[in-house]
């Protein structure tokens, strides 16, 4: 029999790549959808999160959906916050939906919790109450809240995974400058293999968050311990495993 297929939205930016790169390299059958082909993914849509149908399309067939695409850092909210993460979650939800999929991960974020980290120094656990930092983080809350919904209405099992900081191309000096930031990395390596063990965890999770971020220097700053017992995945890694030494 065929390998289930696992649809990665998003699967051409930074986390997308290296997380396509973990599923093919453990046999895993692969459908990337961005607004650009995705490098090494022989069944790669193209097309935008706000044209529902291109987003059913890709989503059809699909046992598991990794939902990777969005705005990626606090923008104007009407013109790409908006769009591209609420109306775009909706389609891929309604899409994920309508496939029969069994498995949805959203990608979440650490900035739901901006200001416990700012005035705390424990590991934030997943189950304390969201802070989000801006219309980013907030949408996020939002992807969270309808991600449960779904589960309990339609049966899904869903995992929301606050990520730490995988720097994208330009933003690796900015992390090297910041002490906290370097104990929210995640690597590239740990990110593959983070979002392997969320998309094969044991579907009798109906709805889970979770924390993944790299292992940390000084503080730990995330509780992964909720991490380790769902999904069991533990870093390998830290900074700056993963990055380019020309880029520091």
């Amino acid at each position: 029999m065929p390998a289930e297929l696992i649809l990665v939205t998003g699967s051409a930016g930074r986390v997308g790549q290296a997380v396509v790169k973990e599923l093919i390299a453990r046999g895993e059958r692969v459908r990337g959808f961005d607004r650009v082909p995705t490098p090494g993914v022989a069944d790669s849509h193209v097309g935008n999160l706000t044209d529902a149908e291109a987003v059913r399309r890709a989503a059809v067939g699909a046992h598991a959906v990794i939902h990777l695409a969005a705005t990626p850092d606090d923008a104007d909210f009407m013109s790409e916050i908006l769009p591209n993460n609420i109306i775009g979650l909706h389609h891929v939800l309604e899409a994920t939906r309508l496939a029969g999929a069994k498995r949805l991960v959203l990608a979440s974020t650490g900035q739901v919790n901006w200001w416990q980290r700012e005035r705390t120094e424990h590991a934030i656990r997943p189950d304390e109450p969201t802070t989000p930092r801006h219309w980013y983080a907030a949408a996020k809350v939002f992807a969270e809240g309808i991600g449960q919904g779904y589960a309990e209405s339609h049966g899904l099992s869903v995992i929301a995974a606050r990520l730490g900081w995988c720097p994208r191309p330009g933003q690796e000096k900015e992390v090297a400058a910041l002490d906290w930031a370097k104990d929210l990395y995640l690597s590239p390596g740990d990110a593959g293999r983070f979002f392997h063990a969320a998309v094969r965890a044991p579907l009798t999770i109906r709805f889970a968050v979770v924390y993944a971020t790299s292992k940390h220097l000084k503080l730990p700053r995330f509780d992964l311990g909720p991490t380790k017992e769902l999904l069991g995945w533990e870093p390998q890694e830290k900074w700056p495993d993963g990055l380019p030494p020309e880029v520091l």
